[in-house]
């Protein structure tokens, strides 16, 4: 009987652990998606919300990189969706690989 109370408790424990840790996350997320609104025009914020519908990794690789921009004084103003675009270039942009013909 006291096995079974300390396995419910110890389940209870990691349960609010989880649900502690979701919470967190989840207000980490929310003041990231307020700094965006404050970052990024009307126009860019759309588009960074239509990247987090179709490649989450991405849009949390360009948040961060937008906050950080913004920590480090590097932005002025709010960014527009052309100086956005230009970030999503940067960091997506891939060389083209190259195919070379040797002949003897």
């Amino acid at each position: 009987m006291q096995e079974e109370d300390a396995a419910d408790q110890e389940e209870q424990r990691r349960l609010r652990k989880q649900l502690s840790g979701a919470i967190r996350q989840a207000q980490i997320e929310q003041q990231k998606k307020e700094l965006a609104k404050q970052l990024l025009d009307a126009n860019a914020y759309e588009r960074l919300t239509n990247i987090k519908a179709a490649n989450y990794e991405l849009y949390a690789q360009l948040l961060d990189l937008i906050i950080s921009l913004a920590q480090s004084n590097r932005i002025q103003g709010k960014i527009t969706e052309a100086q956005f675009v230009a970030i999503l270039n940067k960091v997506t942009y891939k060389r083209e690989p190259t195919i070379e013909f040797k002949h003897k």
